[in-house]
């Protein structure tokens, strides 16, 4: 009679268990946001925006945000290729989460008996970026991994890169490359050159602490990593002007810089 209780027992916890495992998932699938929209709609605002507003509210600090969307076209090669090469190499060959690079970060991370970094995929970046926050919460990982899989579903990788390199944060108020182009360079984001390109890729680790306008020795050498290693990317191809929506990219142009050397230890 008390092993039929017990085995009672632990069969309630385990169904309260799944059911609020169940509940769980449910909760994260119908609060997801549709990002279907995003194919033929550019975000207005992101989370991080908000945030840093929110912050500088907090604190009784104005906030002036300087944002201005540019379409693909009008992206430097050189910064996409530089952005490519800094925040994940394997942008063309995984599908939102870079496997490979998950398994080395945790072999790092072991190693040096820390928390896990560096395996954030640029597709997992926009996610986090335009809907959620830096929170390590577990729950909010998932509803990233979720994200990430809708967006690289939903959007091509040109799309995603357009949306990544429009919104994320690269300074005070600063967001996209356009206005990060204007603030620390005086120029638009197309005319952005590799050296300038470098500089700004290597500030997102960190876009607060890093600044082009005053760089840091450790941002001067990451610069110098990426200008190596730039010519062997190739962003997704800009779309011939008037063409329609799902038209194939133009052929890429070949990188106009000298083949990367090894990059130093």
């Amino acid at each position: 009679m008390a092993r039929t209780t017990r085995w009672s027992r632990w069969s309630r916890w385990g169904l309260g268990a799944l059911g609020v495992a169940f509940g769980c998932v449910a909760y994260l699938y119908l609060t997801i946001p549709d990002v279907r929209v995003l194919v033929s709609r550019d975000p207005d605002t992101t989370a991080y925006i908000e945030l840093r507003r929110d912050e500088a509210h907090d604190e009784g600090r104005s906030f002036t945000l300087r944002r201005r969307w540019v379409p693909y076209n009008r992206i430097s090669a050189q910064l996409k290729r530089a952005v490519i090469v800094a925040e994940d190499s394997a942008f063309f060959e995984h599908e939102g989460l870079d496997y490979e690079q998950i398994r080395e970060s945790i072999e790092d991370s072991l190693e040096d008996g820390g928390a896990m970094r560096g395996a954030s995929t640029i597709t997992q970046q926009l996610a986090k970026n335009l809907y959620l926050s830096p929170s390590r919460n577990p729950l909010r990982k998932l509803r990233e991994l979720i994200i990430t899989r809708r967006l690289e579903s939903a959007l091509t990788k040109r799309r995603i890169l357009e949306i990544y390199l429009n919104s994320i944060e690269w300074g005070d108020g600063i967001f996209g490359c356009e206005a990060a182009a204007r603030a620390y360079f005086g120029k638009s984001a197309a005319q952005l050159g590799a050296s300038e390109a470098a500089l700004l890729a290597g500030a997102i680790i960190n876009p607060r602490v890093h600044s082009p306008a005053k760089p840091t020795r450790r941002l001067l050498r990451r610069q110098q990593i990426i200008l190596r290693r730039m010519g062997g990317a190739d962003p997704p191809a800009a779309v011939p002007a008037g063409a329609p929506a799902g038209a194939p990219a133009a052929p890429a142009p070949p990188p106009d810089m000298p083949p990367p050397a090894s990059p130093s230890s």
